[in-house]
């Protein structure tokens, strides 16, 4: 059977795009080597499903560090707005949370899949499930999917949204690429990003600090002459191989390119607990408090500035006894622990692996895909959405926001192809 389209990959760039097509008048089919539809985004926002974020588009962008400004022109046909409008226009009522994350009101993943699901059928879009591609033959008008169980699917457009690398268990696990690749398309190196930070110093094998979180905070990686090279605030989460939590994620993908970069084994990360105040102020505070309670011991007037478990560690780090009092603090060990609240550096080796990111860097090259299309330049009736392409963002819904977006423009670009070629 000949279709208009076929969409490669069920994630939630496939499904907007199966979903738009049709809308767009084309005979679309959709295909994915697994049981479940959505099954990225059924575990995305803790299984809450982080549907898009109300950002300002300038903002959008800067949270999309990967080629973000790449995305303009998508965002101008389909934008976290849009994406707004058509959960809503299904049912599902939204709610706003911070930092500008959209979830569903009901807080389920489910919900937001089980609607797509729905308005895939209602748009009578013919699904194909564990139905794994082997390679697609690309044609001077049609193109011939060939099937793993030996059958061929003839189409006119094919949209590949077969995802990244990243979180293997739905499927993700770069089957794309290499399709891109007979079609002429460069993948540009892939690498994990929004991944748990890993390193070997003692503290972390021996777990003395693991399941302590650390909130509002500042992390920074630097360079190996010290100066920084990205910041992030926010939350960061002390594991049995590193450092976890939002903030540790986002300044993954820094990380990952220092270490390249410089050809180095690890690179200095430095935690500040007081991202509001400078050394000389956290010094004069701890100074401060120490004398406002003359004959309390330090352990107790300093105890409720940072968690515990914490603060015991990075006293242990300076001469200071717990049980001191005012009276025989030595400032230079003072300054030490208000340096270490400041800026309490962590050798850092690497990442987990590529499976154990939640996003993708790299994928096909931008500059051989047309912006407000999505569309192959380097062959007709082919298309891109999703992680497949070179584009990434930070967790917190941006990435679902691209994959939505470049979703929607492939699918209404690929039905106007199909009808172009009808004429």
């Amino acid at each position: 059977m000949a279709y208009d389209v076929v969409v490669i990959g069920g994630g939630p760039a496939g499904l907007m795009a199966s979903i738009t097509a049709s809308k767009n008048g084309a005979k679309t089919l959709l295909i994915d080597k697994g049981n479940k539809l959505g099954r990225k985004l059924a575990i995305s926002g803790g299984g809450r499903c982080n549907v898009t974020n109300r950002l300002p588009e300038s903002e959008l962008i800067e949270h999309i560090p990967g080629n973000g400004r790449f995305l303009y022109s998508a965002f101008s046909i389909f934008n976290n707005e849009s994406i707004i409008e058509f959960f809503e226009n299904l049912g599902v009522k939204l709610k706003e949370e911070d930092k500008g994350r959209m979830f569903p009101v009901s807080n389920s993943a489910k919900q937001v899949v089980e609607v797509l699901i729905n308005e895939l059928k209602r748009l009578n879009v013919e699904v194909r499930m564990n139905t794994p591609v082997d390679t697609i033959n690309y044609g001077e008008h049609t193109h011939q999917i060939a099937l793993k169980n030996g059958e061929g699917i003839e189409t006119k457009a094919v949209i590949l949204a077969a995802g990244g690398k990243s979180v293997p268990r739905t499927g993700s696990t770069g089957d794309g690429y290499a399709w891109a690749q007979q079609a002429g398309h460069t993948i540009t190196d892939l690498y994990p990003t929004e991944v748990p930070l890993t390193s070997n110093e003692k503290f972390i094998g021996d777990r003395t600090l693991q399941g302590l979180s650390l909130r509002d905070i500042n992390i920074t990686v630097h360079n190996p002459k010290g100066k920084a090279i990205k910041t992030h605030r926010w939350d960061i989460l002390f594991t049995h191989q590193g450092i976890s939590g939002p903030a540790a994620l986002r300044l993954s993908q820094f990380v990952v390119k220092a270490l390249k970069k410089f050809k180095t084994e690890a690179v200095d990360v430095t935690i500040d607990c007081f991202p509001d105040q400078n050394e000389e102020e956290v010094f004069q505070k701890l100074i401060m408090l120490a004398k406002d309670s003359p004959k309390k011991a330090i352990k107790n007037v300093w105890s409720g500035l940072v968690p515990e478990r914490y603060f015991y560690f990075l006293l242990s780090r300076t001469d200071i006894d717990p049980g001191q009092t005012y009276s025989h603090l030595v400032k230079t060990e003072v300054r030490k622990m208000a340096q270490l609240l400041k800026a309490f550096p962590v050798k850092v080796n690497g990442t987990l692996s590529i499976e154990k990111a939640f996003i993708t860097g790299g994928g096909v090259s931008l500059k051989e895909v047309v912006p407000n299309e999505m569309a192959s330049k380097k062959m007709h009736g082919l298309y891109f959405c999703g992680e497949i392409l070179d584009i990434h963002g930070y967790t917190g819904g941006f990435n679902i926001t691209a994959a939505f977006s470049t979703g929607h423009v492939a699918g209404k670009s690929a039905a106007e192809y199909t009808q172009y070629m009808q004429v």
